[in-house]
């Protein structure tokens, strides 16, 4: 599993929402699909109160250490336990302290006034109170052993963090020294201005400064949105900046340059690029697997015998908070959930009424899996997918993270999820 199928993962183990996980560490849903989707890796401190949140180690997070059973001591541990152990259960009564031997003495002839057989006791109360004496002992010393590991996992994970930051100082001013010995330009700037959801556009102004002025240049701004490059000639100022607005089609990839042109010269200068602009540009739409799929197992027909399940689909039925104003946010029209077996929908979900047996899902919209058989070879996908329909007929596709994958003729999580790179309808053969 990834980073990202990771924190995915814990999220839904715990029923919180993108938007919910974000709220808790501080940063916008769209920041968390990211983190998700592996398309970006969240930062040293958010890491930290991710793992501090879902309660598992921050290399487990990362993919470099398993999560230990809560119940299961290590292998020195019980080494350890186990000489302890051995040591105290080997005590005699005279490794008693005069004191510890006054206060046994008291208690069993407290208990046993009275007795017609008390001295035939004595051995055997005597020997109980030091067992008691010495299990307290040694869990005493585990816990002081655990303290001590504790604190010795914080020391080094302030100093691995304190590393952290440093190499991450020096690898960005490496960057920004580099870029500025690269760049043509002394300065520039890009913004989104507006959108027009309903034609599926955006606005940008971009402004562009030479580093070298050379009397008869020109300006070129190109706009690639991932298939189609438009351009504009910029115009320019007095003060020598290059300037202009110009609009292209909204999509989740859309990279902004400026051409210098001098006499047959050109010269290309990235100015920036706008992620995930389109997706954003919908409601949050979110489906949570509560199916029962996983683990199943080829049957003796050599069919799988799929299970009556759940998908819930969360976020907004209607506008939601603008993450960027100048973009917006669409209204849903349309939400269908279907399962996929290799990325070609097999069915759709019956939408349904909240079963009896659950409890919570505030806000979630379920949907029905009826029970099927499925000819599945070993290594395909099934995964479930929300295809999305706005206001304006825009569609979009957001999968449930992982998918499942036949392994060893049972269905599980693959080593590497390719769910998240899949959200157009043509990858889900929709189209």
């Amino acid at each position: 599993m990834t980073t990202g199928q990771r924190i995915a993962a814990k999220r839904k183990e715990r029923e919180l929402s993108q938007e919910s996980l974000g709220a808790e560490l501080g940063v916008s849903r769209q920041t968390v699909y990211k983190w998700e989707s592996d398309t970006s890796l969240p930062e040293i401190e958010k890491l930290v109160a991710l793992s501090r949140l879902f309660q598992v180690p921050v290399g487990w997070l990362l993919g470099v250490e398993e999560v230990p059973e809560a119940t299961e001591f290590s292998e020195d541990q019980l080494k350890l336990l186990e000489e302890l152990l051995g040591r105290y259960q080997r005590v005699e009564q005279a490794e008693l302290s005069q004191g510890q031997r006054a206060q046994v003495e008291a208690l069993v002839g407290e208990r046993l006034s009275g007795s017609q057989r008390p001295r035939r006791r004595w051995p055997w109360a005597l020997a109980a109170l030091a067992v008691v004496w010495a299990g307290w002992s040694v869990f005493s010393r585990l816990d002081r052993m655990d303290g001590q590991y504790n604190s010795l996992a914080n020391s080094v994970n302030n100093v691995s963090h304190s590393v952290n930051v440093q190499v991450g100082s020096i690898a960005s001013r490496v960057e920004e020294i580099l870029k500025a010995q690269n760049d043509l330009t002394a300065d520039y700037a890009t913004q989104l201005v507006s959108a027009d959801l309903a034609e599926n556009t955006v606005r940008f102004s971009l402004r562009a400064v030479p580093k070298t002025y050379t009397p008869g240049m020109s300006v070129v701004f190109l706009a690639d949105s991932g298939g189609e490059v438009r351009e504009m000639e910029a115009a320019e100022e007095e003060n020598g900046a290059f300037t202009g607005e110009m609009v292209c089609p909204l999509t989740d990839s859309i990279t902004l340059s400026a051409v210098f042109v001098t006499g047959n010269t050109r010269q290309t200068q990235l100015l920036d690029q706008y992620q995930g602009l389109y997706q954003d540009s919908f409601p949050q739409v979110e489906p949570m697997d509560l199916s029962s799929v996983m683990y199943s197992k080829r049957g003796k027909n050599g069919r799988f015998a799929l299970p009556e399940g759940y998908i819930t689909v969360g976020g907004e039925r209607a506008s939601v908070p603008v993450v960027n104003e100048a973009l917006g946010v669409s209204r849903l029209r349309e939400v269908r959930v279907g399962l996929f077996h290799n990325f070609k929908l097999v069915t759709w979900l019956e939408p349904c009424e909240k079963p009896d047996s659950f409890e919570g899902f505030a806000g979630q919209d379920f949907y029905r899996l009826d029970p099927m058989e499925l000819d599945l070879a070993e290594g395909d996908d099934l995964a479930f997918a929300a295809v999305v329909t706005d206001e304006y007929g825009r569609r979009w596709v957001s999968p449930s993270i992982p998918e499942y994958q036949v392994q060893d003729g049972e269905i599980l999580w693959p080593e590497e999820s390719v769910v998240y790179q899949k959200n157009t309808l043509a990858d889900w053969g929709l189209e």
